[in-house]
């Protein structure tokens, strides 16, 4: 298929990988992006981590924790331009679609959109503003996570937010450490708690894409599968919140952190939600 300047620019900015070597992967995937980034991954090349958040473009986080903070609740509206998500109407509308979401504890993005409120639905609320201010608005996330305590994150810019759950608190002050590893899921994007949440799929992936590497480099075929495993384990810790190494303290583990704090004390889930 003919592959436009404008989807190889778009592959590039996306990846950071030559326009040429952008091109060549978009016509071997067919145009499909996605395909396009694990070629050039298996080839070596570069690649930008933050591809996941693409799609979306302005808005903001909207963060609640209920009165012991054993859970928390996180929406994210979406709109086409940064002077929108700073509108006073669209930040009241984000908070009253939240509480909202605490009060009815819906299921789904979906099923929240149905609620009623003053008898017209979460959607209706969300297309009468848009009717005003002429720009989509959408739910672009919603999610909530419960622990023995609960620590959330907004960044300034209002944009990424972060809920996390700590387990095995036993009634410590777990406040500050909690905050902290919040900030650093914010920042170093884990895409799971351990290494036994990781998705199969993404396990495959990463072999499959350390084993071309391999073959890449000219390395026996005797020794493909061993590199493999080899880089799926640095995968794990780069990647996994509880094997990273701690942004404050990069000589111990997010694991070792948490540990030193409280023995025991963990991280049972987390969500991270990004837009733009």
């Amino acid at each position: 298929m003919a592959i436009s300047a404008q989807d190889v620019n778009k592959l590039r900015q996306m990846t950071g990988a030559g326009m040429m070597d952008c091109k060549k992967a978009l016509s071997e995937a067919d145009g499909d992006f996605d395909a396009a980034i694990d070629i050039l991954r298996k080839k070596g090349q570069k690649v930008s981590a933050s591809r996941s958040d693409r799609a979306t473009s302005e808005g903001a986080v909207f963060i609640a924790t209920n009165a012991d903070a054993t859970k928390a609740t996180l929406l994210a509206l979406g709109c086409e331009t940064d002077f929108v998500a700073k509108n006073e109407a669209f930040q009241a509308l984000g908070q009253r679609v939240l509480n909202t979401a605490v009060v009815n504890k819906p299921e789904t993005s979906g099923e929240l959109l149905t609620i009623h409120v003053e008898g017209r639905t979460i959607q209706d609320h969300l297309t009468d503003l848009m009717g005003k201010i002429g720009e989509k608005i959408e739910v672009v996330a919603y999610e909530s996570v419960e622990g023995d305590k609960v620590a959330t994150y907004t960044h300034s810019n209002g944009k990424v937010g972060v809920l996390v759950a700590l387990k095995n608190v036993n009634g410590g002050n777990v406040t500050e450490i909690g905050k902290d590893v919040a900030m650093h899921i914010a920042a170093m994007r884990p895409v799971a708690v351990d290494k036994d949440q990781v998705d199969p799929g993404t396990v495959q992936r990463e072999i499959e894409i350390g084993k071309e590497q391999a073959r890449a480099e000219g390395k026996p075929e005797a020794m493909v599968e061993k590199i493999a495993m080899g880089k799926l384990n640095k995968f794990y810790k780069d990647s996994t919140l509880l094997n990273q190494e701690f942004v404050k303290d990069n000589t111990k583990t997010v694991a070792q952190i948490l540990d030193s704090v409280q023995k025991g004390l963990t991280v049972s889930a987390f969500k991270r939600i990004q837009i733009g």
